[in-house]
C-alpha cells in the first residue's frame, strides 16, 4: 500500500533506457498472418472480426474515404489490443499517456482536415459559417467554429486517456482495499472482491469500446471531409 498510486503510469525503463517502443510493438505479434490454405480458428476469427469492423466503418464512406480502410482497421486493432494487454498484472498501458494519444489523434485529424480542404474547399469553409447567420454574429461564429475544429484531436486524446486511466485507478484502489480487508473483515473483503471482479470485466469491455469510439470518431471526421 506504500506504492505510489500513479507508479503504474510511469514510462518503464531498462538500464535507464525507455522501453515503451518495444511495448508498443508487442501487440503486432499477437495477430498471426494467414499464411496457410486452411487457417486455424484464431486466424479465422481474426479475419472475420476484421471484415466486420471494416464493413461497419466503411459503409458511410465514398471511394476516396475507403482508401483509409487499412489505416482505420490497424488503428482499432492496435488500440484495442494495447488496452487489453494493459489489464494484465505488472504491465504498462501506453494509451494512458496523453502524449501518445495526441500523437495518434493529431496526424489522423490533420490528414482528414487537409483532405477536406484539398478536395472540398468550399464545403469545408462553409462549416465555419452556418447558412442564415446574422451579420453581427459572423465573426463570433467563425471564431467558435475554428476553436471547435482545433479542439477535436484534443478531445479524442483526452477521452481515451481519461477512460483508460480511470479504470486502472479504480482497479488499483479496490484491489488494495480488498487486500487490507482480508485481514480485518473477511465477508466485507469477499464483497469487495466480487466488485473487483465485476469491475475487471467492465474494464475489458471499456478497453474495446474506447478503441471503437476513437476509430469511429476519426472515421466521422474523415466522412465530413471526403
Amino acid at each position: 500500500m506504500n506504492e505510489n498510486l500513479f507508479a503504474s503510469f510511469m514510462t518503464p525503463t531498462f538500464l535507464g533506457l525507455p522501453i515503451v517502443i518495444l511495448i508498443i510493438m508487442l501487440p503486432n505479434m499477437l495477430f498471426p498472418l494467414p499464411n496457410r490454405l486452411l487457417n486455424n480458428r484464431l486466424v479465422s476469427f481474426q479475419l472475420w472480426l476484421t471484415r466486420l469492423i471494416l464493413k461497419q466503418m466503411m459503409v458511410m464512406h465514398n471511394n476516396k474515404g475507403r482508401t483509409w480502410s487499412l489505416m482505420l482497421t490497424s488503428l482499432i486493432m492496435f488500440i484495442g489490443s494495447t488496452n487489453l494487454l494493459g489489464l494484465l498484472p505488472h504491465t504498462f498501458t501506453p494509451t494512458t499517456q496523453l502524449s501518445m494519444n495526441l500523437g495518434m489523434a493529431i496526424p489522423l485529424w490533420a490528414g482528414a482536415v487537409i483532405t477536406g480542404f484539398r478536395h472540398k474547399t468550399k464545403s469545408s469553409l462553409a462549416h465555419f459559417l452556418p447558412q442564415g447567420t446574422p451579420i453581427p454574429l459572423i465573426p463570433m461564429l467563425i471564431m467558435i467554429e475554428t476553436i471547435s475544429l482545433f479542439i477535436q484531436p484534443m478531445a479524442l486524446a483526452v477521452r481515451l486517456t481519461a477512460n483508460i486511466t480511470a479504470g486502472h485507478l479504480l482497479i488499483h484502489l479496490i484491489s488494495g482495499a480488498t487486500l487490507v480487508l482480508m485481514t480485518i473483515n473477511l465477508p466485507t473483503a469477499l464483497i469487495t472482491f466480487i466488485i473487483l471482479t465485476l469491475l475487471t470485466i467492465l474494464e475489458f469491455a471499456v478497453a474495446l469500446i474506447q478503441a471503437y469510439v476513437f476509430t469511429l470518431l476519426v472515421s466521422l471526421y474523415l466522412h465530413d471531409n471526403t
